[in-house]
């Protein structure tokens, strides 16, 4: 292998080499002209294809974009979507019927399942990633759904407040997905007597927190500030897990004594919860002509018996806004 082989590059360098912006980059991979792959959370492009796709502008052939198109992917997606073999073969599909969802609870995946059964021909691709870093990469074009729970301490309200600051200047809707339950993981029979936000400044109490970006580390973040409780000191605050399973299970072992999570992951793992506030866990799509046709399907999806139906069966949410417009730039 030469070396110009084996070499990659990333989207930024790709945009210096090409002399062109991010996003013509973040549209060209999207739309399959440029095949990539993420390593971490970095997309990279390995300096064969970018010559590929150099000779094929050269020549003005038709690009084949269909071969290996779905390689396009982030090594993060990688559960199956259920009932994705009755779904048409990854041939049929243009690259533009990708659709990245990203977020973590599980409402997505039956979300991602009921997209596949509509028959639009869209194919979901499931990216785990926290709320705040999941806007971010909507702004540099890497995802198509987001979901976000984002609480702004000084308005008392969900989501907005991030949305409109970090997708300044784009067009996009937000739709409810659903609300939930948030609140503090404790040991069984609470032996530490953890009743409020107010006792992470306890120095007795060790906790478990969420990684950065995540809406649960945002939600402590903003509920300490309006305690003045400053994290630095508090026990474990720089001790992170990844979702609400692996705080919780940190809370059950004894490992901690508190951490931020929703009430059904206390169910599944078996601690107790103390209920603190009301989440509202919402979806934001970017509003563009190419992609009218999902933002159609999606509300419709939402709004539908059977999806209610299948939320429901799960248990420990609230669907009574589900598929409420939120917002919606003009």
């Amino acid at each position: 292998m030469t070396k110009n082989q084996a070499a990659s590059y990333t989207t930024e360098e790709i945009a210096n080499l090409l002399k062109v912006s991010k996003l013509t980059v973040y549209d060209l991979i999207k739309k399959g002209e440029l095949r990539a792959y993420r390593v971490g959370r970095q997309m990279r492009i390995d300096a064969e294809d970018l010559e590929a796709y150099k000779d094929k502008s050269k020549s003005g052939g038709v690009n084949d974009t269909h071969v290996k198109h779905d390689e396009v992917i982030t090594k993060t997606i990688e559960q199956p979507i259920e009932n994705a073999e009755s779904s048409p073969s990854p041939q049929s599909y243009k690259p533009s019927s990708q659709l990245i969802i990203s977020g973590q609870d599980i409402s997505l995946d039956l979300l991602a399942n009921a997209i596949v059964k509509s028959g639009t021909g869209y194919r979901p691709l499931r990216s785990y990633t926290g709320s705040l870093n999941s806007l971010l990469a909507m702004y540099e074009g890497d995802t198509d759904i987001v979901s976000t729970h984002l609480f702004d301490g000084d308005t008392g309200t969900y989501n907005l407040p991030y949305i409109k600051r970090i997708l300044s200047g784009r067009e996009y809707i937000v739709v409810n997905l659903l609300s939930r339950t948030a609140g503090l993981f404790v040991q069984k029979n609470n032996p530490k007597n953890i009743r409020s936000w107010k006792d992470f400044a306890n120095p007795s109490i060790q906790m478990v927190n969420r990684e950065i970006g995540s809406g649960a580390r945002i939600l402590l973040d903003e509920k300490l500030r309006l305690e003045g409780i400053v994290p630095r000191n508090v026990k474990g605050y720089h001790s992170e897990e990844m979702n609400h399973i692996a705080v919780a299970s940190k809370v059950a072992s004894g490992i901690a004594d508190v951490g931020v999570g929703i009430a059904k992951a206390s169910t599944l793992v078996g601690v107790d919860f103390i209920p603190l506030i009301n989440e509202q866990y919402d979806l934001v799509m970017l509003k563009t002509p190419e992609n009218e046709l999902v933002r159609k399907s999606i509300l419709s999806i939402l709004r539908s018996q059977e999806f209610h139906k299948d939320i429901g069966a799960i248990g420990g949410y609230d669907l009574s806004m589900t598929g409420t417009i939120i917002f919606e730039t003009e």
